[in-house]
């Protein structure tokens, strides 16, 4: 990777880090669904005018719509709703640390239910270190249970990160359809679906008006954090490869402590860092590079 190819993977970081950071400034006034929503809506119309403005629109048939909508319930509502969940209880920065486990789940899932991606030796060796990492973020906070707020959080985000794991599986049907296109799919009917579900549990019409905050985060986190993040991801991967941007998922929990930190007096403790530490072995191992190196 070159200069260039480096900046753009820092910036998608930064940006795809931001997102846990909007999460935790929206919950604070607005509920999980009502913010998921507002997200996949505003960014399917930026991604469908993008689509249009480069003369690509997307016109498929009925069935592939119908596919997309379970791609988009498995790889945006669900995942982003648990995600919002989480954070009315955790930091921005153990969220993310929590979903940089998604190629540890992965690694699981395809070995499970795929022919092609088994297990070798240094993915083995990196899902123990990322699965040992996870026990040191939440394993006192386990020991309490349900009774522990913060161990509640942690264990709805990691929920998510596992969802992620198999929308990955299920999103490799889509492999014959420009991957942009794909992200516009999902996040329409991602939309689509969980708008009458928003609709009967939030009650959007009863809510206060939200802050000037809470309005400049669902934007960015819309536009920024997903319609942007998806064209940049997309173009990044055709450059680059999808072993390089793996390398995002090492970086992204860095900007979003950074900003809670920041902005919301939010800190990492001992244990958190040394998780991330643990859980980054993990991911670097699971990469392959460390093994390959070395050999």
């Amino acid at each position: 990777m070159g200069g260039r190819e480096w900046a753009w993977l820092v910036l998608l970081s930064v940006i795809w880090g931001a997102s846990f950071f909007f999460y935790r400034v929206m919950v604070a006034e607005l509920p999980p669904m009502t913010i998921v929503f507002g997200r996949l809506a505003i960014a399917a119309v930026a991604l469908h005018l993008f689509l249009a403005v480069t003369g690509n629109p997307l016109r498929l048939p009925l069935p592939v719509w119908r596919r997309f909508a379970v791609l988009g319930t498995v790889n945006n509502v669900l995942p982003f709703t648990l995600i919002a969940y989480s954070e009315i209880r955790i930091s921005a920065g153990v969220a993310a640390l929590l979903i940089g486990c998604v190629p540890v789940f992965s690694a699981l899932a395809a070995h499970a239910f795929t022919r092609d991606e088994k297990m070798t030796a240094n993915r083995i060796a990196g899902v123990i270190f990322g699965l040992a990492g996870v026990g040191i973020l939440i394993g006192k906070d386990a020991l309490q249970g349900l009774a522990s707020s913060d161990f509640v959080g942690e264990l709805v985000c990691l929920s998510a990160a596992m969802i992620y794991a198999l929308a990955g599986i299920y999103s490799r049907t889509f492999s014959h359809l420009p991957p942009l296109k794909v992200a516009t799919g999902q996040v329409t009917m991602g939309a689509a679906v969980i708008l009458p579900f928003m609709l009967a549990v939030d009650r959007p019409w009863d809510l206060p008006v939200p802050s000037p905050p809470v309005w400049g985060s669902l934007l960015a986190i819309a536009l920024m954090g997903t319609a942007f993040a998806y064209i940049l991801f997309f173009r990044l991967i055709a450059r680059i490869g999808a072993m390089n941007i793996s390398l995002v998922t090492l970086l992204q929990p860095v900007s979003a402590a950074f900003l809670g930190w920041l902005f919301l007096q939010e800190g990492l403790g001992a244990k958190d860092i040394a998780g991330m530490a643990v859980i980054g072995l993990g991911l670097l191992l699971i990469d392959g590079r460390v093994l390959s190196r070395r050999g």
